[in-house]
């Protein structure tokens, strides 16, 4: 085996360890649960700001519309 791979596996079996421990625990479930609704909140945002982008892009567009009918 080459010199990365005597790096990498202590590395993962760190990891490995550090993720069991997590999964065993009260407070790992905890934090996955965080992790579960703070993506949920991103999604729902990600998905709202489409909407409103629209929104705005039209309420912009009438406002140019208004001032440029004035300076016209």
């Amino acid at each position: 085996m080459n010199m990365e791979v005597h790096v990498l596996i202590p590395v993962l079996y760190k990891l490995y360890a550090k993720l069991y421990f997590l999964i065993g625990s009260e407070e790992g479930q905890d934090l996955v649960e965080y992790a579960l609704v703070v993506a949920l909140i991103a999604f729902g945002a990600t998905a709202g700001m489409k909407s409103l982008s629209g929104g705005l892009t039209k309420a912009f567009q009438g406002i140019s519309t208004t001032l440029g009918s004035y300076v016209s």
